[in-house]
């Protein structure tokens, strides 16, 4: 016999969904991903030199994708990628040893990998793999001294090939974020002093020799250039100039939609990616630059408070590790097209175009959303 459910019982499911997600987190979201669309259209628009003009309606496409994957990875108990982490890890570690054999080479980099439909870039998807297998790994670790060297061999370790193969296509730049996001989840977790002082010293010591030896050409130039840019302007120093004139001339208000002339005239370059932000505050000022960042800091302490109220270590430590790779991301991109650091292939989470790097963020982002929605389950 049939039991017929009651009439209201749909709506009390709906509002216990509802109360679940945190509604307000994915607002922001949102309005990241507007400010980037409305800026994208801006700094792609009539140009169609290698079919550019279409990379905003591919971008509302990507962020469709993207939104769908942030709300699968919500639904899903982020306990589950407790359990499938060394199993994404090595399938991400495949996929970087794929590219070193099969990938598809641009502008000198070979980073990606042709899937017909789109190019993947395992090196991007490393860096949130990263924080789940580390957050796993670290979540067991306890110590009130601090962890020592025998606890972070494991996943130092682990860091250790996907971080050379990525410098070897070469990326130095996603590199360095793979270490900067282990370092920021070390530093949380706390280690020992002498780890931390020695670590100092090491980079201290291997510094020379990376700058002799390890680094490329073209990456000595960038430092040099960072250091002055006026060494080369038409060479080196050239992008680095063009988009501090673009970030200056939009003063207070800017300059207005699509009334950019460092962008619209086509002076800077990639700027629907590394310097997407370039355009922003050429076009919307101070006032777009900072209401931008704003929502960034909101998006920040709102993972902040999800981390303080996670129900487990692994969920607080995933939510750090999220917000540690965003921000990370926000803060080399912008620093790098004001001047305040050297040119590196860094994108602007939610604002910069990308596949591979918008489906990363949101799937980021959705294990924030996982577990939030979780805390209420108990």
């Amino acid at each position: 016999m049939k039991t017929r459910s009651q009439p209201g019982s749909l709506q009390v499911e709906e509002r216990t969904f509802l109360k679940r997600i945190d509604i307000n987190f994915a607002l922001v979201i949102l309005a990241l991903n507007i400010i980037g669309l409305i800026n994208l259209y801006s700094a792609t628009h009539g140009v169609h030199v290698d079919g550019t003009s279409r990379l905003f309606w591919l971008q509302i496409i990507w962020l469709s994708l993207g939104w769908g994957v942030f709300f699968v990875v919500t639904l899903i108990d982020y306990q589950w990628f407790y359990r499938l982490a060394y199993l994404f890890y090595g399938l991400n570690l495949g996929a970087l040893l794929a590219v070193k054999f099969f990938g598809t080479t641009s502008y000198g980099a070979q980073r990606w990998l042709d899937l017909g439909f789109f190019r993947y870039q395992p090196s991007e998807t490393m860096k949130l793999i990263m924080v789940v297998v580390l957050a796993r790994i670290l979540c067991q670790q306890s110590s009130l001294k601090g962890l020592g060297f025998r606890q972070l061999a494991i996943p130092l370790g682990l860091l250790v090939l996907p971080f050379y193969l990525t410098v070897r296509q070469p990326d130095l730049g996603t590199a360095l974020m793979l270490l900067a996001v282990t370092g920021s989840l070390f530093i949380f977790v706390k280690v020992k002093r002498s780890i931390l002082l020695g670590g100092i010293l090491t980079l201290l010591v291997a510094a020379p020799l990376v700058w002799n030896y390890g680094l490329k050409e073209y990456q000595k130039n960038r430092v040099l250039t960072f250091l002055s840019p006026d060494r080369d302007p038409r060479g080196t120093g050239y992008n680095s100039i063009q988009s501090r004139i673009a970030v200056g001339s939009g003063r207070i208000l800017g300059k207005g939609f699509r009334k950019g002339t460092q962008s619209q005239l086509e002076f800077l370059p990639e700027r629907h990616t590394d310097f997407i932000f370039s355009v922003l505050s050429e076009e919307h000022g101070f006032i777009g630059s900072v209401t931008t960042v704003g929502l960034f800091m909101v998006l920040f302490l709102m993972g902040i408070k999800v981390a303080s109220q996670a129900r487990d270590k692994f969920g607080a430590l995933l939510v750090v590790g999220v917000i540690s790779y965003l921000f990370l991301h926000m803060l080399v991109n912008i620093g790098m097209v004001i001047g305040l650091l050297p040119i590196v292939g860094v994108p602007l989470p939610l604002l910069s175009y990308g596949g591979s790097s918008l489906l990363a963020t949101m799937a980021a982002l959705g294990l924030v959303s996982s577990v939030a929605y979780r805390r209420y389950l108990f």
